[in-house]
């Protein structure tokens, strides 16, 4: 069995797979009479075709020790994933081998992030580490968007400590 130990989310090391989606300290500019810091573009949603939908999920929370055996990806669209709340998340990628998920890079969040996988980018399903809600920003079309793996002997990820 592998083990592959999560690592706090960075912008350069998830950039292969998407982007980090966070405020930051300072906005890009302001707005509404100085009274709104707006952070501008903080994630290119990629659609092939079809439309941008706008989204809440509900998840439930994963407890250790974690075996994700299912990871997916969109070919039409990218997937943004922002919490609702300040709480971590898992975020587990891979690079694609040849049309199935290669090695597998697992991630915490901090608070305050969030994720856009780019499309076609292998990822595990959403892995909260405590119960909440998501924004989620995706393809909606007409077309199947999921293509779906199951290790048959999924690794066991590790969080911080």
């Amino acid at each position: 069995m592998q083990t592959l130990v999560a690592c706090p989310l960075t912008a350069e090391a998830f950039s292969p797979f998407g982007d980090v989606i966070a405020a930051g300290a300072t906005p890009h500019r302001l707005i509404n009479e100085g009274k709104c810091g707006r952070f501008h573009d903080l994630a290119r949603i990629d659609c092939a075709e079809g439309a941008v939908g706008l989204n809440v999920f509900r998840a439930t929370a994963y407890t250790p020790p974690l075996r994700p055996r299912l990871v997916e990806r969109h070919p039409l669209g990218s997937q943004a994933f922002m919490p609702l709340s300040p709480d971590p998340f898992l975020v587990l990628v891979a690079e694609d081998a040849n049309g199935i998920p290669g090695t597998l890079h697992a991630f915490v969040t901090l608070a305050g992030q969030g994720v856009n996988y780019h499309r076609n980018t292998w990822h595990g399903v959403l892995t909260p580490l405590v119960s909440q809600d998501f924004l989620v920003v995706d393809y909606v079309g007409p077309h199947q968007n999921l293509e779906e793996h199951i290790f048959k002997d999924p690794p066991e990820i590790r969080l911080p400590n």
